[in-house]
């Protein structure tokens, strides 16, 4: 009987003894200390995120163009912090909410990281715009630009893998060995295809902006620090960025870099086969470290970036609901 009930708790769902899934073993307080560790994670990036989102959309002076790409990353990191509780609750290698919505959730998963890697592939262009090309950054990076392009990476990531995931949305559960398991099965071509135009394509993009940037920050440093080559810097680049451009390319590198960081162990697992196997237990610390980065991004704001202080500070003395806040000077 003893030895029953304990086989029992090893299942995901103990009252299908037959067609459950085993749980994965893990030390009782290797468990708590993971789920208390990413819960705190997952609750500090839905509430940081949030607060990136509500300073941009409501304080007037913050509503840029580089401001407006920063704000598609964060309404995405806050989708993460909730994706996340998801991935926390299957930390035993246990799915509990139906195979619909495990579909669903490799869907999204692949959606919001696919339009992160866009916000930074527009990120980098703005930046090099903004560097090095300065005369024509008003012209060329407009507001309604922005908002155009931020719409298409959203679009075209839902649509492609919509694409991707047919199959798994038209038949969920298809793939699962026993009842609790969360595996989908990506066909190869697509996930080759995903691969090049999710990752490789974009962080080619990023890499080589960034490296042109990095090239005239390093010239116009140069120049102002000597007080030589500032006529000849003029005549090849229009104007010398302003230091606020340059302090902002540096920032936003850090965040570029990071995010590159983060998110490569999860694209680099291993792919051989025909097909692909994505299951909740696989590519588990290349998921998490993907999953943090979304935590880390605002830190970097707050570290960075005065203006998000204040603006934590006028939320949380609740002075945002003051008539015409708006309109405070936040820079």
């Amino acid at each position: 009987m003893m030895m029953m009930m304990s086989d029992q708790a090893e299942l995901c769902l103990p009252m299908l003894v037959n067609t459950s899934c085993r749980k994965t073993q893990h030390p009782r307080s290797v468990t708590t200390l993971a789920y208390t560790l990413l819960s705190a994670i997952s609750l500090i990036t839905i509430i940081l995120n949030l607060l990136v989102i509500i300073s941009i959309s409501h304080y007037k002076q913050l509503k840029t163009t580089t401001n407006l790409i920063l704000l598609s990353l964060a309404i995405s990191d806050l989708l993460v912090g909730f994706l996340m509780l998801f991935q926390i609750s299957s930390f035993e290698g246990c799915w509990f909410f139906g195979d619909l919505v495990c579909a669903i959730f490799y869907l999204l998963n692949y959606v919001i990281t696919s339009s992160s890697i866009g916000s930074m592939v527009l990120i980098s262009i703005d930046r090099y715009v903004a560097i090095c090309d300065p005369l024509r950054y008003p012209v060329k990076i407009t507001q309604t630009r922005v908002q155009i392009c931020i719409f298409l990476s959203w679009s075209i990531s839902l649509i492609f893998h919509c694409v991707c995931f047919m199959d798994a949305l038209k038949k969920p559960g298809r793939y699962n060995t026993c009842v609790g398991k969360c595996t989908i099965v990506v066909n190869y071509a697509a996930g080759m295809t995903d691969l090049f135009i999710s990752f490789i394509g974009p962080i080619t993009v990023i890499v080589v902006l960034y490296t042109r940037v990095f090239v005239v920050a390093v010239s116009h440093a140069r120049a102002v620090r000597f007080h030589v080559g500032v006529v000849t810097l003029q005549r090849s680049q229009g104007l010398p960025a302003r230091s606020s451009e340059l302090k902002a390319a540096r920032t936003l590198g850090v965040v570029v870099v990071v995010f590159i960081a983060c998110i490569m162990p999860y694209f680099c697992v291993t792919i051989s086969g025909q097909y692909i196997l994505i299951n909740t237990s696989s590519a588990f610390i290349p998921t998490y470290l993907f999953f943090f980065n979304s935590c880390l991004n605002p830190l970097i704001y707050a570290l960075f970036y005065p203006w998000f202080r204040r603006s934590i500070k006028l939320i949380m003395t609740l002075q945002i609901l003051q008539p015409n806040s708006s309109q405070i000077n936040i820079l």
